[in-house]
């Protein structure tokens, strides 16, 4: 699942950039997709809608948000924790 995950998060991203999935590397910043302040929130309501949980984020101030932006695999991997907490998956 968490690959899964990872690759569903990775193409929410890549749909906000007008990229191919493929396109999207973990080590990206939002900014190296072109991924500004209001596609971050498009993609964080995306993400919210896709897996049916509550994204901890501050859109007024993100670097104090609980949600790790600072790069995809970051935010990958803060989805598959809040997958796991929120929804219990595995």
């Amino acid at each position: 699942m968490p690959s899964d995950i990872r690759s569903r998060t990775r193409t929410i991203l890549a749909e906000q950039a007008l990229l191919n999935p493929s396109d999207v590397a973990d080590d990206q910043s939002l900014q190296d997709l072109g991924i500004d302040s209001l596609a971050l929130v498009e993609s964080i309501f995306a993400i919210e809608e896709a897996f049916d949980i509550q994204v901890p984020f501050n859109a007024n101030d993100p670097q104090a948000s609980e949600f790790d932006i600072s790069s995809v695999g970051a935010i990958c991997g803060a989805v598959e924790h809040l997958v796991r907490e929120q929804k219990g998956a595995a």
